[in-house]
């Protein structure tokens, strides 16, 4: 599989960074897009982010044309901002017109929203891209595996996120 994972402005930016880890693993193609704001939460954040395929200004890379086929893309974690350009249709930047190709050639599109509380202006955001396909996966890890350190936690979430990919992984103890 062709699989974009990008990396936004929003906390959390390890969950993209561990995401891009183990897709890396596999025998998938990867390209990743890092915002500027995802590489400032990352300095505060202490992480190290995996490097960029394309930056966020490269309207013109390949992954912005229906024409180039990619599988997916997943963004995580993706902020409310990038979320609102994607729902309204205004692809300023290569993530949002990345995204907006997914919609428009009805591929499999996945947002890692990471944010609390949410208002209604999220929640209609994130309901009319449901209602498009686009799979929305508040950033809200399970416990029933007994994570012992937060790199579970992380865990937990990034393997939840492959199985909507259909990758295999090997992250998390599952529900018997």
């Amino acid at each position: 599989m062709k699989i974009i994972v990008a990396i936004t402005g929003a906390s959390g930016v390890v969950y993209g960074a561990r995401l891009v880890e183990e897709l890396k693993k596999t025998k998938n193609e990867i390209f990743i897009i890092i915002t500027k704001n995802a590489e400032k939460i990352a300095k505060y954040e202490d992480v190290k982010l995996p490097k960029a395929t394309f930056g966020e200004d490269q309207i013109d890379a390949p992954i912005a044309s229906g024409s180039f086929k990619v599988d997916g893309m997943i963004i995580c974690p993706c902020s409310m901002k990038t979320m609102a350009a994607i729902a309204n249709g205004y692809a300023n930047n290569l993530v949002v017109r990345s995204a907006d190709v997914m919609l428009k050639e009805k591929r499999k599109l996945i947002l890692a929203l990471r944010e609390t509380p949410i208002n209604a202006i999220h929640l209609e955001n994130a309901l009319k891209l449901s209602r498009l396909g686009v799979q929305i996966m508040p950033v809200s890890p399970g416990f029933y595996h007994k994570p012992k350190k937060v790199k579970d936690v992380i865990d937990f979430f990034v393997g939840r996120i492959l199985d909507q990919l259909c990758v295999e992984h090997a992250l998390f103890k599952r529900w018997k």
